[in-house]
């Protein structure tokens, strides 16, 4: 015996180089279709996209978990979701028009129904925007915000627009990013 890989079998070192950089979404499911098939989820597009193919609201309360078929055909499958909370109750009146959507992503009539299985969701990351450096005031500019507000009797509403003048003059003041 000969410990000579197959020579029918392509392997990774064989791949044709192209010479140029690729985008990822465009070699992710090359990489990425092995560890997806084996949960189910041969069409990667389907987790990677979930957010537009359902919208905000439905994708932020479930996850699909996998696609399972009972013939040999790729068609007319189950698609498992994890559903947290009250919305399996709306998701099941919503079936089909979410069978639709996924089946117009999908290209094809690749799912007929969903299981909802109730479950804890991975908590979605936020990400906090900074939020921008106003620029310094010149003490002059201050005193003359100050003397524009000094007319109005009530205390907290002065404050509040002094605060308000600040912070306009400040970002006013600020050169325009390109």
């Amino acid at each position: 015996m000969t410990d000579k890989p197959d020579a029918a079998k392509p392997t990774v070192e064989d791949a044709p180089r192209k010479g140029r950089m690729q985008a990822l979404a465009a070699s992710l499911p090359r990489i990425a279709g092995k560890a997806l098939g084996k949960r189910g989820l041969a069409e990667g597009g389907l987790v990677t996209d979930w957010t537009a193919i359902v919208g905000d609201q439905i994708a932020y309360a479930t996850l699909p978990i996998k696609l399972a078929f009972t013939g040999r055909e790729r068609r007319e499958g189950t698609l498992h979701l994890r559903v947290a909370g009250a919305i399996a109750l709306e998701l099941q009146h919503l079936e089909p028009q979410l069978i639709e959507r996924i089946n117009a992503y999908l290209g094809y009539g690749a799912v007929a129904r969903l299981r909802l299985e109730r479950g804890a969701l991975p908590k979605p990351v936020r990400r906090r925007l900074a939020e921008p450096k106003a620029a310094a005031l010149a003490p002059a500019e201050t005193a003359a915000i100050d003397l524009s507000v000094a007319g109005i009797a009530d205390e907290a509403l002065r404050q509040s627009l002094a605060r308000l003048g600040n912070t306009l003059a400040a970002h006013a003041k600020k050169p325009a990013k390109r």
